[in-house]
């Protein structure tokens, strides 16, 4: 068999994902010489420990070497895995990404918003336009936010936005 496709190893590795409670946000293969790299990028609600890591990397290793024992996969002379998380640098475009970035700071297309609660659908999120020193909410649509990135901040957030973030999509959007 040949080296795996990001495809296929995305159909090995959700079980194991899953049963840790953990989504997949991204696989990233290097076919480098002699030696392959397999780059698994895992996140979850709770954002995963490095011990957790360390748990899900000794299984999928474990079940990716008896793999390739049977002849089913084939990642040449030998591979390394490497299990990371997404990073501030991945692009929000899901749902689950917003939720998981609640009271962040983030910039869509310019324009810098501290994330809130998102609707029971999860179609809509709330956002507070960062900088004001009174600060107004305002529910936008995740599809109209996609792209945007997390920014890293080295001072404490402003307490008003912050209230407002922690605040119920529906609390917040009655209130406008």
């Amino acid at each position: 068999m040949a080296f795996p496709t990001n495809n296929e190893l995305e159909q090995l590795v959700a079980p194991v994902a899953q049963a840790y409670a953990m989504d997949i946000e991204h696989i990233r293969t290097v076919k480098a010489g002699k030696k392959s790299q397999v780059v698994i990028a895992l996140d979850s609600d709770t954002h995963p420990t490095l011990d957790e890591l360390e748990e899900v990397s000794n299984e999928l290793s474990t079940l990716f070497d008896a793999l390739e024992q049977r002849g089913e996969v084939n990642f040449g002379a030998g591979y390394t895995l490497e299990l990371t998380t997404p990073g501030v640098d991945m692009p929000l475009t899901l749902p689950r990404h917003w939720r998981r970035n609640r009271g962040r700071l983030v910039n869509a297309a310019g324009q810098l918003y501290r994330v809130g609660a998102l609707n029971q659908d999860e179609t809509e999120v709330v956002v507070i336009p960062s900088g004001s020193k009174t600060p107004v909410a305002q529910a936008m649509p995740v599809s109209e936010l996609a792209g945007a990135v997390v920014e890293i901040e080295f001072k404490k957030p402003p307490a008003a936005e912050v209230e407002l973030a922690e605040k119920d999509f529906e609390e917040v959007t009655s209130e406008y």
